[in-house]
């Protein structure tokens, strides 16, 4: 009896280890918990400062600019010299040259002569005219001359006085031209030290300071050449370039995180425009990309960003979207099931899949609507093999 007892011990035992030994082992899974927090939805691109207004001082006329001794960085006050133009003075005329316009200003003080000569003729029929009209009307009073032939006096008048007014126009055309060739002739017959220019003043039209010198050194610039760029460095703007189907998400106002700027704090800006017109733009892999810019205001106080500068390189994060004391889950823990998204949720060693509805996400959080307590575990990155209620065990 003893011996059968011990073979049915001995079965069983054997038996136990087979099932055992063939039993599914739990899966090893990574768990996440659930949480109430901040959702935050964000288009981030690099974007840069720049002085929200800058003037780019020019030459306001052809000529030698002195050496600019101003360097980026020093103040500058408003009308305050920027730099010294002297205007160049004409190349000198060879002797053939010389006599051409000494023969043009001839020609032209004879064309004023006749002018003169035709304006005094014009007045002299003027006079005439209007003699002839007097003692016609003085007749016609005595009945000697009919009223037609005098209005053919007052029609000869009429012609007379428009034909004095173009002679006059005539004569003032021609001392104009003759003034301009005499004035021509003189200056390139002046002696060089007669003919000196003088120098011209270039003032700023702000307060502010010097961001870049244009034209440094000593040299001749012609009219409209920039020479120098002032600005405001405390007043900054920040501008993004965005993609189009994110810049669409965006109004003015939207929150903006100013970060990974060298400083030690993230600022805080706000979008003023995004402006209506795009552009394409070619990105690092070849890819044409339609974008726009944001034009973004730095709210934080000026103390924090005081070692900002114009062009200097910011990470910038718009909040397109927050939500505070949402149910947040980790965006790894979802996987599609039909229409909604679905997760698997651990309890007592096994998991539960619980299909679930997703307000919005963003690279690691996920927004749910459906009630789940904070604390929680659901598995991340689930494998495609799990099934509900299968076994696992905390990695």
């Amino acid at each position: 009896m003893k011996t059968k007892l011990k073979w049915l011990a001995g079965a069983l035992l054997l038996l136990a280890l087979i099932v055992w030994a063939f039993m599914p082992t739990p899966t090893e899974v990574e768990l996440a918990s659930v949480r109430q927090g901040r959702f935050e939805r964000a288009v981030q691109e690099d974007g840069k400062t720049r002085v929200r207004e800058r003037y780019v001082v020019s030459a306001p006329l052809t000529g030698r600019v002195q050496r600019i001794t101003l360097r980026q960085g020093d103040s500058v006050a408003q009308g305050a010299v920027v730099a010294t133009l002297w205007p160049v003075a004409p190349t000198l005329l060879d002797a053939r040259t010389r006599a051409e316009q000494s023969a043009h200003r001839d020609s032209l003080q004879a064309v004023l002569n006749r002018a003169q000569a035709a304006t005094a003729r014009a007045q002299a029929a003027l006079e005439q005219a209007r003699t002839e009209l007097h003692r016609s009307e003085a007749l016609a009073q005595q009945g000697f001359v009919s009223p037609t032939q005098n209005e053919t006096g007052r029609l000869a008048l009429r012609l007379r006085e428009q034909e004095q007014i173009s002679a006059r126009h005539d004569e003032d055309a021609a001392r104009y031209n003759l003034a301009q060739a005499t004035a021509a002739l003189q200056n390139f017959a002046r002696a060089p030290q007669e003919a000196r220019p003088q120098a011209y003043a270039v003032r700023s039209p702000v307060a502010g300071r010097v961001l870049r010198v244009l034209q440094g050194s000593e040299g001749v610039t012609p009219a409209g050449a920039p020479l120098i760029e002032l600005g405001d460095p405390g007043a900054l703007e920040v501008v993004a370039d965005l993609l189009t189907e994110d810049a669409a998400q965006i109004t003015a106002g939207t929150p903006v995180e100013l970060a990974h700027w060298g400083g030690p704090t993230v600022l805080t800006g706000r979008v003023r425009l995004v402006e209506p017109g795009a552009f394409t733009k070619v990105s690092a892999l070849g890819i044409e990309e339609q974008r726009v810019q944001a034009v973004i205001d730095i709210t934080a106080p000026p103390a924090q960003w005081r070692a900002l500068g114009d062009g200097f390189k910011v990470e910038v994060r718009v909040l397109v979207q927050v939500e505070e004391g949402a149910t947040l889950v980790p965006v790894s823990a979802l996987f599609p099931v039909g229409s909604r998204w679905g997760m698997f949720v651990f309890e007592q060693e096994r998991v539960r899949l619980r299909e679930v509805d997703v307000v919005s996400r963003n690279g690691v959080d996920a927004w749910l609507s459906s009630p789940l307590a904070a604390g929680t575990q659901v598995v991340a990155y689930p494998d495609s093999k799990l099934q509900d209620g299968a076994r696992v065990r905390a990695r």
